[in-house]
């Protein structure tokens, strides 16, 4: 079920016609710019995500689906999934680009505490949301330096509205979260037996 419908962003939706597909090799890409996954390379099943760190759906799956998808499926080496930043606003955009400058390590675990507190650094009436992400970013070791190089990094920024404009035309993307499974979208937060169905896994 289609949980979010969203409004392309406006730097997105300006860029329509200059969408670029993903380079082919990750070691071509800035660090920056690479894939971020979870789990083992090798796992039967890999599932893609497609998210918005500001989507209230996404963080409820995080918070509430992921921690039973993490150790059922993805410690044991059965299931790998793929991010995609696919920000609904420029709040997330931000946010999707200070993640990116952490270790690749260091990022499954910042996302996840990122909507863990969502309504505190990015609904909170009143909040200055760079100074709030500052604070998430300084707690998981970030220098103040790479931050401010995070936030001003334009050429990232283009690239993730680059691959958001892409992959809303290559996968159809219509909602956040929207996971991409044998080959098929699929829109909506899942409790984790549905996820655990669509994906065609016993966990």
């Amino acid at each position: 079920m289609i949980t979010r419908r969203f409004l392309v962003t406006t730097g997105a939706a300006a860029m329509g016609t200059m969408a670029l597909p993903r380079l082919g090799h990750a070691d071509s890409l800035p660090a920056t710019e690479g894939p971020r996954s979870i789990g083992s390379a090798t796992a039967p099943v890999t599932v893609e995500e497609f998210f918005s760190l500001t989507c209230t759906h996404c963080a409820h799956f995080s918070m509430t689906t992921m921690p039973d998808v993490m150790e059922k499926l993805v410690k044991p080496g059965k299931l790998r999934i793929v991010y995609h930043d696919f920000p609904l606003d420029a709040v997330a955009l931000e946010a999707a680009m200070v993640a990116r400058y952490l270790p690749t390590t260091q990022y499954y675990p910042f996302i996840t505490a990122l909507f863990a507190s969502q309504d505190t650094w990015a609904f909170a009436p009143g909040v200055n949301y760079t100074d709030e992400l500052w604070k998430m970013a300084a707690l998981a070791g970030m220098g103040r330096d790479v931050f401010d190089k995070a936030v001003a990094d334009s050429a990232l920024k283009n690239w993730i509205q680059t691959q958001q404009v892409a992959d809303e035309k290559m996968y159809n993307i219509e909602a956040t979260p929207s996971f991409l499974i044998k080959g098929k979208t699929q829109a909506g937060d899942m409790e984790y037996s549905d996820f655990v169905s669509a994906i065609g896994l016993a966990g």
